[in-house]
């Protein structure tokens, strides 16, 4: 199977259009968490070795890789949207949201962006494009799914320690049947998805 590759990025580069940010997403299914959003403008001249869509790596794997994009990326950001906004606005909207949030904290702002998907969110800082399955293919999409991947599982992780009884640290608030047995042993919490199944017709969130 191929890696992603620089190529993309180089030919824009050529073209004087710099910098350049992949953008992609952590946790559109979860049911519980927000949903992050990373972009990244990789170094051309000191690129990380070793990336890969995050979901064909382990959890050793994506930390490592994490460390080597923070130390050698250009700019890194990471936006959110809280299971609050998700409810709002659903979670196409609130992932968007979460995008335009990482762009605009970029250190240094692109002038053009690849996204991971065939979605392109509104409103965004410049010129963009959609590229399906473009964290397997595209080098700066692959380094922002292991940065969105790994900022939200740690996120997670922090929240497992607020609300211990769902153990979110174990399954990143997927519908795990342990989860589901937790939801309905006791109930939904204040960090639960209200909007998505199982929880349309369930009792209101714990506060505790």
């Amino acid at each position: 199977m191929e890696k992603p590759d620089f190529r993309m990025e180089r030919k824009l580069l050529k073209r004087d259009v710099w910098p350049v940010a992949g953008v992609d997403e952590a946790g559109r299914g979860p049911l519980a968490g927000p949903v992050a959003a990373a972009a990244v403008i990789l170094d051309p001249h000191n690129l990380p070795r070793g990336l890969n869509d995050s979901k064909l790596l382990t959890p050793e794997e994506r930390e490592s890789l994490y460390e080597a994009i923070m130390a050698r990326a250009l700019a890194v950001a990471v936006g959110f949207s809280s299971a609050a906004e998700i409810d709002a606005v659903n979670i196409r909207q609130a992932t968007f949201r979460a995008m335009r949030r990482a762009l605009a904290a970029l250190a240094s702002p692109p002038r053009y962006v690849l996204i991971d998907g065939n979605d392109l969110a509104p409103g965004l800082c410049c010129e963009a494009e959609t590229i399906v399955k473009g964290d397997g293919a595209i080098l700066s999409i692959a380094a922002a799914s292991i940065v969105a991947k790994v900022t939200r599982d740690r996120l997670m992780r922090r929240l497992c320690a607020v609300h211990p009884v769902y153990g979110f640290s174990r399954h990143a608030g997927y519908a795990t049947p342990a989860h589901l047995a937790a939801i309905e042993a006791h109930g939904p919490c204040p960090f639960h998805r209200m909007s998505f199944s199982p929880f349309r017709a369930a009792p209101e969130p714990r506060a505790d």
